[in-house]
């Protein structure tokens, strides 16, 4: 139990420090807010939470893996490394394409929505 609990506690200290670290991720939290409060307001379905839980997981997520991936290769090479450059931008171009993904969920979901009001 212990190891269980010392594994959940690493894994906590990694999401706050990136948290209090990454501009990229504060911004996405703070649209995440935005989504749930419109999505309360809004009263969407189950089936349209599960796809913004979803959606709001696999971005923070990929935000994490993002920022591991650029803190492990500034420790591997300091100086400029058109490899590791490479791998720092692919890792920010699966971030942008989850982001993309996620965005298109929110419009199929909101706009509808937003479009009766009027």
């Amino acid at each position: 139990m212990d190891k269980l609990r010392s594994a959940f506690g690493f894994a906590f200290h990694g999401i706050a420090q990136a948290f209090r670290s990454e501009l990229n991720l504060k911004i996405h939290a703070g649209i995440s807010v935005c989504v749930i409060v419109a999505g309360l307001l809004l009263d969407i379905s189950m089936g349209e939470w599960i796809a913004i839980v979803l959606c709001i997981a696999l971005v923070i997520a990929a935000e994490l893996m993002n920022t591991a991936i650029e803190k492990l290769a500034d420790i591997i090479d300091l100086k400029p490394n058109k490899d590791i450059g490479l791998v720092k931008d692919m890792a920010a171009g699966a971030v942008l394409w989850c982001a993309i993904g996620a965005a298109c969920v929110g419009l199929i979901i909101f706009v509808p929505k937003i479009i009766t009001l009027f």
